[in-house]
């Protein structure tokens, strides 16, 4: 069993409130860095721990921190990233249902160490009932003199503040969040500037997601060194994942990255294997905007080898032979399941989603839905496969911001691998609205094909 650092308590009845948090270790990094530390030896051992974004782009933390502007007399904020809008994914949302006071107290230390008075928390509009379990928090920390002016008599202040979004995915991205935060639309920022220069109110701004923030906490109470040792390579530390899909057990799962894919689907600790013994067909690794894998290409990499859990083992061989962590959503499907009613599905959320700014996710996402939507239902003809791909191609890196990437890749990866199940739902009409597609278009698990 691997070393949890982040839910290992969340069980414990009552860890939601002040009391037992604290009781159960609570805080005491805030102690450490405030009353011990300067803000710089936090960072440094953000930068020690090897810790990434825990967001999706892997970006290293501590040197995000780093890049931080400090000009004289101009205030600095950190913004929690708690918009976890990415299909598939919902550990952030756990971490804060239920066990906040760990965010928090990650917030505190990160606020301390870059200099910010003013916090906040964005979250997405759909998390309707944990802004209140968030606000409670803030108040018990308030009340145990955590958060407000002179926490612990160390003279900083710092107030913390949760903001509602009103439920869009692009509000994910730093820049657009940033631009809702301050009563705008959400569209996408031109960068540069970037943020750690001109951010919330044009003040230098940090953005981290849940997650991140929240393992501030273990990488402060047991130090950068020691957490660099959890893991392998450049992936340090552990890491949630949101489980989902055909397996026995969905959920979400701190992992330390060591473990490889097949053992997270079938072991006990982890998904628990497929339900009624079915086989494996393919997986979205980590969250809707991440290619697709068969099952061939998932449990080993384009070498022959064990594909493990981590950012580098995933990315392994690139598009088309890996995929990536992104943002931990891992979803399993077995033998019955469509791809091409899988992609028709996610190509409608981004086409939903897509704010309008830049034409070719306007127009591409729209177009792309349809086309699948005709291929999906009998209407499809064998050129909407080819022309399928050249739209994602077109949407790809000709967007202000990664939506239209996000929107591309599970197009281009279903093609890429899956182009006879296409082939099939245009060649059989009739039988192609029928909801399962089995082993036939199977691909063996051990046979590895370039």
């Amino acid at each position: 069993m691997g070393r949890k650092l982040l839910i290992d308590k969340v069980n414990i009845p009552g860890i939601r409130g002040f009391e037992v948090y604290r009781r159960e270790g609570g805080y005491q990094s805030v102690e450490k860095a405030l009353k011990t530390m300067t803000p710089d030896q936090v960072t440094d051992e953000v930068k020690k721990s090897g810790l990434r974004g825990r967001g999706g782009a892997g970006f290293p933390t501590g040197m995000k921190w780093s890049f931080l502007a400090k000009p004289e007399g101009v205030p600095r904020y950190l913004v929690c990233n708690a918009d976890e809008s990415e299909p598939g994914t919902f550990k952030d949302r756990y971490l804060m249902e239920f066990i906040p006071h760990l965010l928090i107290e990650g917030l505190i230390v990160s606020s301390y160490a870059l200099g910010s008075k003013s916090t906040y928390i964005y979250i997405r509009g759909e998390y309707a009932w944990i802004p209140d379990i968030l606000e409670q928090a803030i108040e018990e920390a308030r009340a145990n003199n955590f958060l407000g002016k002179n926490i612990l008599g160390t003279g900083y202040d710092l107030e913390i503040y949760v903001h509602r979004g009103a439920g869009a995915y692009i509000c994910g991205e730093e820049t657009a969040l940033i631009e809702s935060l301050e009563g705008k639309r959400g569209n996408h920022r031109i960068k540069p500037p970037f943020p750690a220069v001109k951010g919330v109110w044009d003040c230098p701004t940090v953005v981290n997601n849940v997650e991140t923030l929240a393992a501030i906490v273990p990488i402060v109470n047991i130090g950068g060194e020691e957490y660099a040792k959890i893991g392998v390579g450049k992936s340090t530390g552990t890491k949630l994942i949101s489980a989902c899909g055909n397996i026995n057990k969905p959920g979400v799962y701190e992992i330390d990255m060591t473990i490889s894919v097949e053992e997270f689907i079938y072991s006990d600790e982890y998904c628990g294997g497929i339900p009624n013994g079915k086989r494996l067909k393919a997986c979205i690794p980590g969250g809707s905007s991440v290619p697709i894998l068969p099952a061939n290409l998932l449990l080993k990499t384009a070498k022959g080898e064990t594909r493990l859990m981590n950012y580098e083992s995933l990315a392994d061989g690139g598009f088309p032979k890996g995929s990536a962590m992104g943002s931990g959503g891992f979803i399993v499907l077995d033998e019955d399941q469509c791809v091409v009613r899988n992609t028709l599905t996610l190509a409608r959320f981004y086409r939903h989603e897509s704010c309008g700014q830049c034409s070719p996710c306007r127009e591409g996402t729209g177009w792309m839905e349809k086309i699948l939507k005709n291929i999906e239902y009998g209407k499809g003809k064998s050129s909407d496969i080819d022309l399928l791909w050249d739209i994602q191609r077109k949407i790809e890196g000709n967007t202000i911001c990664p939506l239209g990437d996000a929107a591309a890749w599970p197009v281009a990866a279903a093609i890429r691998h899956f182009r006879d199940e296409f082939e099939w739902h245009v060649q059989n009409p009739v039988e192609s609205q029928s909801r399962n597609f089995g082993l036939a278009h199977y691909a063996d698990p051990l046979e590895v094909t370039a």
